[in-house]
């Protein structure tokens, strides 16, 4: 909450390096890509291959990812709803600051509530806020289920888990939906670098390298 005092002593300090600037220096947009879907749907793996094609295309680029957040910008935080909602509004206003550096910031969360991933998105200007959903069914993310978390979900062990005793809410307008389901990573990877080229995110000289 803020005071009047606190209004009156910060100041906003606008530097000479712009975000334009930057994304002239790096001949690509800064965007974030926000990977939202149920644990095990893919957004990790789906984030870090596309980093992957993007850096070797000569793009700056940083993924933020759930597991790795919690170890420090969010490690006090538990996965109460109160909890999860702070979660993504730090995370939030951090890929906000990552793209004004220029840099392609890839966010790898479950973000299961509408509101929030709706608050990350008026925070920056429109078209800044890409929403990918990793469409996958629960089946099938169950069956994968790497960390055991589902398994641990369904035994009482873990609470508020999405999917199982926590809601997961679709997202209704995304702007790419990805079916990691019946979708191969590669395939994945080249349907998000088609959307980049065709926004021009990607520019022309940065194409021909991916």
């Amino acid at each position: 909450m803020t005071t009047p005092d606190r209004e009156k002593n910060i100041v906003w300090h606008h530097a000479t390096v712009t975000r334009k600037r930057r994304e002239v220096q790096n001949q690509h947009r800064s965007v974030i890509l926000w990977f939202t879907g149920l644990s095990s749907s893919g957004k990790s793996t789906l984030a870090h291959a596309l980093e992957e094609q993007l850096h070797q295309g000569g793009c700056r680029t940083f993924v933020f990812d759930g597991d790795n957040v919690r170890h420090g910008l969010c490690k006090d935080l538990g996965f109460s709803e109160a909890d999860r909602h702070e979660n993504i509004r730090r995370v939030g206003e951090m890929a906000k600051l990552f793209i004004e550096t220029g840099v392609i910031a890839l966010t790898a969360f479950i973000s299961p509530f509408k509101a929030d991933r709706e608050q990350v998105r008026q925070l920056v200007p429109e078209g800044d806020f890409i929403e990918v959903y990793c469409k996958c069914s629960l089946t099938v993310c169950e069956k994968r289920d790497p960390k055991g978390l589902y398994q641990r979900a369904r035994s009482g062990e873990i609470k508020n888990f999405t999917g199982i005793n926590s809601p997961y809410e679709t997202p209704e307008n995304p702007e790419l939906i990805v079916d990691t389901e019946g979708l191969t990573l590669g395939q994945s990877v080249q349907k998000i670098i088609t959307y980049l080229n065709t926004k021009n995110i990607v520019l022309s000289s940065t194409k021909e390298t991916l």
